[in-house]
């Protein structure tokens, strides 16, 4: 890879880059949140753990930094995340009522479960909304995200690796989930979230939202729908129209004015990455977006034929 490995996580030539450097994510983190929270024992976690209950939607955003950082920033920076992210997790406990046993919060059981629905919604979100990518792109995708997955303390060969491994996965995993009190009051609040401080300005504009949530819980599968029966259903159809229009509207948002939606270290780990890929010859004239463009990559990158 010509060395551009050593300057970011996943190069621009990479699946990971085409689907996570797209607005549908938006859509994908929080349609993620909402199929984590169908096992017990995860959602537990973050509700025993975290401050979810007051702010749902800065969890999205811590979200959004640690995906960013694994993806776009320098593998030194991923390196450290990623060990400061399984440093935390090490020394919390998770409370089960049922058992009364207590449970590590860095349990490979639990961290895979939050890994797969995590990248399988940015996936599946990013692909009904009109990215195109082939299935052997998809693998591609999945099979690079076992690499992040080792940030978070788990093992690649434990990691499903393509859309057939991912189904599977999904399938064993049913039996286990189920709505909990935690798992409905979770979807409620990413219905209607309260606003992180520093996002409180955009308060008059909350009842704009619920939309938002709505197209994000529509995304789920069916199955998920089901099990939690908030929303009346509405035709596939629909969903998937809606869904598209959203990823349109956000991916024509200029990249400068985006990225005001990330906490500010985010926004300057952004800014490192577009230095570095500069410095590399690519042309971040069109900030990283522009990069899923191949004419943009140095000569000895761009795909021939």
């Amino acid at each position: 890879m010509t060395g551009i490995d050593e300057i970011v996580v996943q190069p621009p030539h990479t699946a990971t880059w085409l689907v996570h450097i797209d607005r549908s994510m938006w859509v994908g983190g929080v349609r993620g949140l909402m199929l984590q929270a169908l096992h017990p024992l995860a959602m537990r976690g973050v509700w025993q753990n975290s401050d979810f209950q007051e702010d749902p939607f800065g969890r999205l955003r811590r979200t959004a930094d640690f995906v960013g950082r694994v993806t776009f920033s320098s593998p030194e920076e991923a390196d450290e995340i990623g060990r400061r992210v399984r440093g935390i997790h090490r020394c919390l406990r998770v409370a089960d009522p049922g058992t009364g046993r207590s449970h590590r919060v860095d349990d490979p059981e639990l961290l895979l479960w939050v890994h797969c629905a995590e990248v399988s919604s940015y996936l599946e979100v990013a692909r009904r909304g009109g990215l195109r990518i082939t299935d052997a792109q998809a693998d591609r995708y999945l099979g690079e995200q076992r690499r992040s997955a080792t940030y978070v303390g788990l093992h690649e060969e434990d990691v499903p690796g393509s859309l057939g491994e991912m189904r599977d996965y999904f399938t064993g995993m049913r039996p286990s989930l189920r709505v909990i009190p935690e798992s409905a009051a979770t979807v409620r609040f990413l219905l209607w979230p309260r606003m992180p401080h520093d996002l409180r300005f955009l308060t008059p504009a909350k009842p704009a939202y619920f939309p938002f949530g709505a197209l994000c819980y529509y995304t789920l599968p069916r199955w998920a729908r089901r099990m939690y029966g908030v929303l009346p259903e509405v035709p596939r159809a629909t969903v998937t129209a809606a869904l598209r229009a959203f990823r349109l509207a956000m991916n024509s948002v200029p990249e400068t004015v985006h990225d005001h939606a990330f906490m500010p270290g985010t926004r300057d780990m952004l800014a490192g990455a577009r230095e570095r890929l500069g410095g590399a010859g690519y042309d971040v004239s069109k900030g990283l977006k522009g990069l899923t463009d191949p004419r943009r990559w140095p000569s000895g990158l761009r795909p021939t034929g």
